[in-house]
Parts: C-alpha cells; structure tokens; sequence
C-alpha cells in the first residue's frame, strides 16, 4: 500500500518503549514511510546524520537524554533545525506542551497514539517537505 507521494520519506522514532517503538513501526510501515528507530536520544542523534529523517517523533521521558535535551540539541543543530520534532508523552499537561515548545518541538502527541493520530500528524508535518 505504499503510496508515490509517502515512499522515501523517513521519519524517526524516539522512545525508549519498545511496545511504542514497535506500534509506531507498524503503523508507519503499513502507510510506506521508512522508518527509523532509536532507543534513547543518544541513538537518535547517533543516526541522524546517516538517516537524514523528515520528521521526528521524540519520547519525553528517556533514560541518560530526555526528550525535551534531544529536541533542544536537534534544533541547534544548523542542519536539522528546520526538522519538524513531534514530542510523545502519556501526560497531556499544559506543562509538558508549553516545556516542549520552549525547546522547539512543533507538536505534542500523546500515547498512546491511534494509527489515525499518528498518521495525520505525519502528513501534516512532511507534506511541506514533499512538495519542496
């Protein structure tokens, strides 16, 4: 079911659940995005550079790298500052919204996500990149 206008297109998921990891995976998979996973953000911005992804999908809660430190370092970076970061959290506070966007994050998603929400977050972020 790939699709011309998704093929190609990478997007990177961050979590340190690998239920999350997998779900996502799946989700993603089934829809023809390639799909990129890492563990902690240590791995992410490990893989970045090979993998050049379109949108990125980052945990809050992650072992020695948080989401919030991830995101923040992605969006120094001159080369992948103009990334769209979605962060995933299982709080949906005010907090944790406003905290992601301190930091640069372009949306917030909360887990667990449907298939549904997962794949209109992803279009609305990489339909941009697409038509470029």
């Amino acid at each position: 079911m790939t699709t011309s206008e998704d093929s190609g297109v990478k997007i990177m998921v961050i979590d340190d659940s690998s239920t999350i990891r997998r779900s996502a995976e799946i989700f993603l998979g089934q829809a023809g995005y390639q799909v990129v996973l890492a563990d902690d953000g240590f791995d992410a911005l490990a893989k970045m550079n090979d993998h050049r992804p379109a949108l990125i999908f980052c945990d809050i809660l992650m072992p020695r790298l948080d989401g919030y430190q991830t995101c923040a370092l992605i969006k120094k970076s001159a080369r992948f500052h103009d990334t769209p970061v979605v962060m995933l959290s299982s709080k949906d506070g005010l907090f944790d919204r406003a905290r992601g966007a301190m930091v640069g994050s372009d949306a917030y998603l909360t887990k667990p996500f449907t298939k549904d929400s997962l794949l209109k977050t992803v279009r609305q972020y990489t339909a941009p990149a697409l038509s470029k």
